[in-house]
């Protein structure tokens, strides 16, 4: 850093933080995790016209896990390990200006390790880069940052990125496996995402979600694609392992590559599910407040534009449509009490009954090794799954430093043989 530069305040504390100033968003980059490639690659967009300069990073090589194992204390899980790792190896790279960058990490609020991400990003970054700054995106008000603020033009862009990114997310994985011309759909995802990014700045449009969603209908019934029947594999687990392709050691792309259509639930489940368990907390443990008002409120919105989602997609009659929320709620009320929330809770025990329920018997339930609450709503309730669904073929698969891809490869080829017997 130059004498003439100005150094970034810092924060007392335990661990020494760099605060992101207002001056900051005129020369520095933030970069992103690789979570979910579709919906981050829309947020930055539209982050983009309030000013901010954003990277989704996409390096995935062996380094990502050393540095993550070496800035990592052992129990920490593996989305998280990865997380820092990829943010390490960023910062070591020589690829940026380490003057000029910043870290951003979701959080959701709830008891899960991952709401504590950032601190443990912060102890890591802070050992050699003191000088750059974390920025935490939630809806909890936790860790506010006055130069990164969560106002409502923001949440309603993030809300309806989430929404366009679920769409874009599901029509890929029903057209992907079946194109003729290979690259089609990878082309349409990418002409959508900029589509998008673009209309995100006009403040009425973006929020116009049916016209826009029969035209990204319109584009991929326009592929191309064979008429073969494939086995559908739905993917269920923790939430960044499911999505991410540097967790899951690009699942997506191996079922396609194995001859199947992948099936993943979209982003806005788990969102609504994190909405409804403070709803809840607050009707079982009588906590009610103005923030439970806010939250019931925004449930609505929520659920009413999924809505809206599902009835476009069934009008349209070619592709199948995501699940109901509250059908979702109403599967797992058989299964478990809503108030098991730690980690995905009963969410993830309802997609596996609901996906076995609507024809996707073939399940994969992905969950880092580490993810206690996890293996007991995932892996410890798949065996009351398949008496209520006798043909359910779900088989878990965990992720960490030292699982090896061959074998968790060769794991889904064998659920795969069942499948197609």
């Amino acid at each position: 850093m130059s004498t003439n530069e100005k150094k970034p305040k810092i924060c007392s504390g335990r661990v020494r933080r760099a605060v992101f100033t207002e001056d900051m968003k005129k020369d520095h980059v933030i970069l992103v995790p690789d979570m979910l490639p579709i919906h981050f690659g829309i947020i930055i967009k539209a982050y983009k016209h309030f000013g901010y300069n954003m990277e989704l990073l996409t390096n995935r090589s062996r380094t990502v896990i050393d540095e993550g194992l070496k800035n990592t204390h052992n129990d920490a899980c593996y989305p998280a390990l990865l997380v820092i790792g990829q943010f390490m190896e960023a910062l070591k790279s020589g690829r940026y200006d380490i003057n000029k960058v910043a870290l951003l990490i979701s959080q959701t609020g709830g008891g899960c390790r991952a709401s504590n991400y950032i601190y443990l990003i912060r102890k890591a970054v802070a050992a050699e880069f003191p000088q750059v700054p974390v920025l935490s995106l939630n809806f909890s008000g936790l860790e506010p940052n006055p130069a990164f603020p969560m106002t409502i033009p923001i949440a309603l862009r993030l809300i309806y990125s989430v929404l366009y990114g679920d769409m874009l997310m599901l029509l890929y994985n029903q057209c992907r496996p079946y194109e003729l011309h290979k690259g089609d759909c990878d082309k349409l995802v990418a002409k959508w995402q900029n589509r998008i990014g673009k209309i995100m700045g006009d403040n009425k449009r973006f929020m116009s979600a049916k016209p826009i969603y029969r035209a990204m209908l319109r584009d991929f019934s326009a592929i191309e694609r064979s008429g073969e029947k494939k086995p559908r594999v739905g993917i269920v687990g923790e939430i960044y392992v499911k999505y991410s392709p540097l967790a899951n050691n690009d699942l997506n792309e191996f079922l396609i590559s194995e001859g199947c259509e992948p099936n993943v639930p979209g982003l806005l489940d788990f969102v609504l599910y994190c909405a409804a368990a403070i709803i809840n907390d607050a009707r079982m443990y009588d906590k009610k407040s103005k923030l439970t008002l806010g939250y019931k409120a925004g449930y609505k919105l929520l659920y009413k534009l999924q809505k809206e989602q599902i009835a476009v997609i069934k009008e349209h009659g070619e592709f199948f449509p995501p699940h109901d929320f509250e059908e979702l709620r109403a599967i797992a009320d058989k299964y478990m009490d809503q108030g098991v929330k730690m980690g995905e809770g009963w969410l993830i025990t309802a997609e596996m009954a609901a996906l076995a329920q609507t024809g996707t018997e073939n399940i994969i339930c992905t969950q880092p090794f580490g993810c206690l609450p996890n293996h007991i709503v995932a892996k410890g309730m798949s065996r009351v799954i398949k008496q209520a669904f006798p043909n359910a073929n779900i088989v878990a698969i965990d992720y960490d430093p030292g699982a090896t891809k061959v074998n968790q490869e060769n794991r889904i080829k064998l659920m795969l043989a069942n499948a197609r017997k």
